[in-house]
């Protein structure tokens, strides 16, 4: 068997260049000529920012809808996101809508961030920490050991109490029921008793 010396040694594909760059030339012409309004450059659009509102996931929850062929979609099952005009069927979807890139190209930013300066970092962590200390309360290690204690106490206290009362009710109910259901059955039976010991 002799190998066809037309098939080529090499398997992997081959690109041509040149061809490609061209491409690319013609590309970055038209996006230069083309209209501004229809296709804005990524460099013309806004970084990206923090959201400003919250979003509403809750509001129509649990809640029953009818829906009818003439119902506005804005109010029709699912999530309504009026940049898009779009209907999203559940919330995890309709986050990553909301945060993907075709809804924050219709808004009018592009995917980068603004990059933050050292100041800003710096600003960021003080206030950060700022808040920190004032959520976080100073408590005396004994203080806290004697509230635990004292709440431990109640609830031992109130467990005892639930089972006294369960035991008063328990007797009061079987001392009544046991001692006629005793007598009705040896009496029914032809007994003058069952012979128990106690008396």
């Amino acid at each position: 068997m002799a190998s066809s010396s037309s098939q080529p040694t090499d398997h992997r594909r081959k690109w041509d260049r040149e061809e490609y760059e061209k491409l690319a030339a013609q590309r970055i012409r038209k996006e230069k000529e083309g209209d501004e309004d229809d296709f804005l450059l990524p460099s013309k659009r806004e970084l990206l920012k923090q959201r400003d509102y919250k979003v509403d996931l809750e509001s129509r929850l649990g809640k029953s809808v009818v829906i009818t062929k003439t119902t506005p979609a804005a109010q029709g099952a699912g999530y309504y996101c009026n940049v898009c005009d779009c209907i999203v069927k559940d919330s995890i979807n309709f986050l990553d809508h909301i945060n993907g890139k075709k809804h924050q190209r219709n808004l009018g930013m592009s995917m980068k961030v603004e990059r933050s300066s050292v100041e800003q970092v710096k600003k960021r962590f003080e206030a950060l920490k700022k808040k920190k200390e004032e959520k976080t309360k100073e408590y005396d290690l004994t203080e806290r050991i004697q509230e635990l204690k004292e709440e431990e106490e109640k609830l031992r206290e109130y467990r005892r109490e639930k089972r006294k009362e369960k035991k008063r009710k328990y007797n009061e109910v079987d001392k009544s029921d046991h001692n006629d259901d005793n007598d009705d059955m040896a009496a029914m039976m032809g007994f003058s008793g069952f012979g128990s010991s106690k008396k």
